[in-house]
C-alpha cells in the first residue's frame, strides 16, 4: 500500500480531548515529529479531523 508522512505543526494544548486522542492514535506526541502511515480511508479521516494541527508531507 501507499504511505503518507504526517508532521505535527502545532501544539495540542487547548485542543479538545477527542483531537488529542486522534493525534495520539496517529502516533504523534511532539511538535515537528513525523510519522509514516499507510494511506487508508481511516487514516485520512483522522488527518482531516486534526488538519489544523498537522501537515501532510509528500
Amino acid at each position: 500500500m501507499a504511505t503518507i508522512k504526517i508532521k505535527q505543526i502545532k501544539s495540542r494544548i487547548g485542543a479538545p480531548k477527542d483531537q488529542k486522542d486522534t493525534l495520539r492514535a496517529l502516533g504523534l506526541h511532539k511538535i515537528s515529529q513525523v510519522v509514516e502511515l499507510e494511506d487508508t480511508p481511516s487514516s485520512r479521516g483522522m488527518i482531516r479531523k486534526v488538519h489544523h494541527l498537522v501537515s501532510v508531507i509528500d
